[in-house]
């Protein structure tokens, strides 16, 4: 039969029955579980359908509000009860309970959260999200991920409890160089653990630690501004191997180092515990690294960074920028960008992705493993100075690499160096020979810049102190 005729036979076959006999047909369908085994692929067109069903249907009343509770729940892997009063909807996994209080027309009264051995906490933060099912489904995910730790509840108990200590030593930290008028961008460039936002239900503790000097500026100009930077969220999980996690916060209270760093209480049986588990600073975008910044991470957390796939930096490093800034998906094999400027000729920027060699060499990095609270700030500033080199290669690339105008038209090449650094050559303004500039990026916060010119050239007015004021500030 073609589709038309089919579904005129429906229309006819339905048109006279009743509104409720085919209310309880999809209430019939909707018990079914959501996840089926892969092996049973016939039902994957109905089961897309009925999920599409309950994302389109405007939850207003109180059963209607229950079946749409039932049926996410049962999407996200858990399961689902409904009070003897009919008003509280309770969704359950082995290791945490939501409680929703709902009112007879379906108004949320109020959300609550208990994880195992743990008293119900109220959560505003859990009942503002109520109104977007999509968001609170998202939370039931991330609860669910903060016990993906091999063992029983016992154990997966025991990870949960590893990642609090973990998040109070990192809240310790961060009170620890924080002033009552320091400024966000300030924590986010200089805190030793950026700007921490803790925990808040499923979704993770997260770290806000590089801003870009055009995020800067824009925060000053418009205070106003959402400016978001660089982030990673904080999380605990199961490894193939045993870890020494603490299970205990192990800041010692009123001590701190000779460097004014904070005091750690040692790794004895009574702070912490062998688990097949490892925490896990994690971006939600891969940031680009190069080989020599993976390999001081893994020095310092003494974990090898898994599923590492090397390839040339600067290659990552436009791949990455193009992603960012394009909506659309362009080449990344382009070399040449056209970046316009105000009050200024145009320029072209010709990067050279250099090759596969080992000093030019980096990964795409979304997971950095490690197992004590102390790597964290160490951490933190090997990504504060490689976002730092980043930000100053994707400044060259832009989606532009086809240009209509070669009239005044300044033109420059980036060259990788070893490490952090790099040269920018451009044609001397006053003879025919080439310029070039060394930039090495020491750390996110110190950027040294040489001007190297012919012999015989004429000098330009411009030291190599001027050079790094303009290109660091």
């Amino acid at each position: 039969l073609s589709t038309n005729v089919l579904m005129e036979k429906l229309y006819l076959k339905y048109e006279q029955k009743p509104w409720s006999e085919t209310l309880k047909l999809v209430r019939i369908c909707m018990d079914k579980p959501v996840r089926r085994p892969i092996s049973n692929p016939p039902d994957g067109p109905l089961l897309s359908c009925m999920e599409k069903i309950q994302r389109t249907l405007n939850a207003k009343s109180l059963f209607s509000v229950m079946n749409r509770l039932e049926s996410l729940s049962k999407q996200k892997g858990l399961n689902s009860h409904i009070s003897p009063s009919g008003t509280a909807c309770y969704i359950t996994s082995d290791m945490f309970y939501i409680e929703v209080q709902l009112e007879k027309d379906g108004k949320v009264i109020d959300v609550k959260l208990a994880h195992l051995g743990e008293a119900p906490v109220c959560g505003d933060f859990l009942t503002s999200r109520m109104k977007n099912y999509d968001a609170f489904g998202n939370i039931l995910e991330e609860l669910s991920n903060l016990y993906q730790i091999p063992g029983n509840s016992e154990m997966k108990a025991k990870g949960y409890l590893a990642l609090q200590s973990l998040e109070k030593d990192l809240y310790s930290m961060s009170l620890q160089d924080r002033t009552e008028d320091v400024s966000r961008i300030t924590q986010v460039l200089h805190g030793k653990v950026g700007h921490l936002v803790p925990r808040i239900g499923g979704t993770p503790m997260n770290i806000e630690f590089y801003i870009s000097p055009y995020q800067v500026l824009e925060a000053e100009l418009n205070p106003d501004s959402q400016v978001c930077g660089a982030k990673v969220v904080v999380t605990v999980e199961g490894t193939d191997t045993l870890h020494r996690l603490p299970v205990s916060p192990l800041i010692a209270e009123f001590q701190t180092a000779e460097d004014g760093s904070p005091a750690f209480l040692p790794l004895t049986a009574e702070f912490s515990m062998d688990l097949s588990a490892c925490f896990l600073l994690k971006s939600q975008q891969p940031i680009p690294m190069c080989s020599s910044s993976i390999e001081e991470i893994q020095r310092l957390t003494g974990i090898q960074i898994a599923n590492l796939k090397l390839a040339p930096l600067y290659e990552l490093i436009v791949q990455s920028t193009l992603k960012e800034k394009c909506s659309e998906d362009l080449s990344t094999h382009n070399s040449c960008f056209f970046v316009s400027l105000p009050d200024c000729p145009k320029h072209c920027y010709f990067i050279n992705k250099g090759s596969g060699k080992t000093e030019l060499a980096g990964a795409l990095v979304s997971k950095i493993p490690f197992t004590h609270p102390k790597c964290v700030p160490d951490i933190i500033e090997v990504l504060r100075h490689q976002m730092a080199y980043n930000t100053l290669i994707s400044s060259c690339v832009s989606e532009k690499h086809i240009n209509e105008d070669d009239s005044e038209l300044l033109y420059f090449e980036i060259t990788p160096q070893k490490n952090t650094s790099f040269s920018v050559s451009f044609p001397h303004p006053l003879k025919d020979n080439l310029a070039c500039v060394i930039i090495n990026v020491i750390t996110s916060r110190q950027i040294q810049c040489n001007l190297h010119l012919h012999p015989q050239d004429p000098t330009l007015n411009s030291s190599d102190d001027l050079i790094s004021r303009a290109v660091k500030r």
